[in-house]
């Protein structure tokens, strides 16, 4: 009888831990339901920063006041929102990137700080400015990632450590500015540094321990970016043997830029993550001639593996320091009376993308502030060569004449 309980026992303890990947999301989305809280960086899964709550309306605006406030006390640049759960607010700063509970029921009281101790040597390798965009939150863990890349869990009603991890090396430049997200068992940070010749990258932690489930980078070798020649699309074809080196001339892609630290959205019926990778590097184009593929990028990829279902690349040879982090905005939308799944993105190179989220497909692409110049548009011809590429104005190219010079895009 011993054996049997000993055998029932493990088993139990195994469908746990087989069980335990989608407990996070169903925590988070039951959480997220409610509107007085705010358990990730955009809210929701689909990242589309939507609050429910009515209590403040334009009639009543007008009328607020002051309750309490308080004051971090880091008079650097402050990106990204609170969160909020259950009563408690938790407050991130720059660096140091120090992390403040405080009980909303009690005018903001500080529960808890957390200060950690970071060299401050890293300061002068960070873009732009010091800042921290945010904090996330799963199975009783606030989840904070610093300035020097160090990944940190800590108990959510306490504030003490529970692991910690390092992602980087700000030594070459590699620093955190990106909110953690989770998803699933993982907790997901990606890279900042673009500019000074950091190559991006997208890595998954493990939520129990800290422990690197995968890493893929923005660009390099298949092995590197986790892409399948054969399976992974652009545009409805496969990327092909090596699309992460042959685009750039020699080792360059070692350098190439397509940092990660904007905001990551997640479908959990297709078990794809999306993100966008930054502008190329160096940022000199003369010295990086081609289409620097990763960089300036759509990513989806399946969440417990990192292996790409489909990339898009908005921008090739990006001559402007675009950036093409911004949100993936998830949506269910109308396309020609058919409703599809589809991803919605406003990049900073002035054009705004639609596509089919579980394809890759691209469905629109088009300017959204006439005040654009850079481009004419992007090809959506899907029989022509240049398909999907937006067309430079060639008076506006970085390039022009073969000179480099100062451009205002936008």
């Amino acid at each position: 009888m011993r054996r049997l309980f000993l055998a029932a026992t493990s088993l139990a303890a195994l469908i746990t831990c087989m069980t335990a990947p989608v407990s996070a999301n169903e925590e988070l989305i039951k959480m997220s339901a409610d509107p007085k809280n705010w358990v990730m960086p955009a809210g929701t899964f689909d990242n589309q920063r939507y609050s429910k709550l009515n209590q403040i309306t334009a009639d009543n605006v007008g009328k607020l006041q002051v309750a309490w406030t308080f004051s971090t006390g880091v008079l650097r640049g402050h990106e990204g929102a609170p969160l909020v759960i259950d009563g408690t607010m938790y407050v991130h700063t720059p660096f140091p990137n120090t992390v403040y509970a405080l009980d909303l029921n009690d005018n903001g009281s500080i529960k808890w700080a957390y200060q950690p101790k970071q060299d401050p040597n890293v300061i002068p390798v960070m873009c732009c400015d010091t800042v921290n965009r945010g904090l996330s939150y799963a199975d009783g863990k606030i989840f904070l990632y610093q300035a020097d890349t160090t990944l940190v869990a800590l108990d959510a009603a306490t504030g003490q450590e529970a692991w910690k991890v390092k992602n980087g090396d700000p030594s070459k430049a590699e620093t955190g500015t990106n909110a953690p997200h989770v998803i699933k068992d993982k907790v997901f940070v990606g890279i900042s540094g673009g500019e000074f010749g950091v190559r991006g990258s997208m890595a998954a932690y493990n939520i129990k321990d800290g422990s690197l489930a995968w890493r893929a980078y923005s660009m390099g070798p298949d092995s590197d970016i986790l892409m399948d020649p054969d399976k992974t699309m652009h545009l409805g074809k496969p990327v092909g043997k090596d699309s992460g080196t042959n685009t750039f001339e020699g080792d360059q892609w070692k350098i190439g830029g397509g940092t990660t630290w904007g905001w990551y959205s997640y479908d959990p019926a297709l078990n794809l993550m999306y993100y966008g990778t930054g502008n190329p590097s160096t940022w000199n184009p003369n010295q990086r001639p081609g289409d620097n593929r990763w960089s300036m990028a759509i990513m989806a990829r399946d969440v417990d593996t990192g292996v790409a279902k489909w990339v898009y690349q908005m921008t090739p040879h990006d001559e402007w320091d675009f950036d093409g982090v911004n949100e993936m905005i998830l949506a269910d939308q109308d396309i020609g009376g058919t409703t599809r799944k589809t991803l919605v993105h406003f990049d900073r190179n002035g054009l705004a993308y639609t596509m089919d989220r579980e394809t890759g497909e691209l469905l629109v692409a088009q300017k959204y502030d006439p005040v654009v110049n850079w481009t004419t548009g992007v090809d959506m011809d899907k029989n022509s060569p240049t398909y999907g590429r937006p067309a430079v104005v060639p008076e506006k190219s970085t390039e022009h004449n073969g000179e480099d010079v100062n451009v205002t895009d936008i």
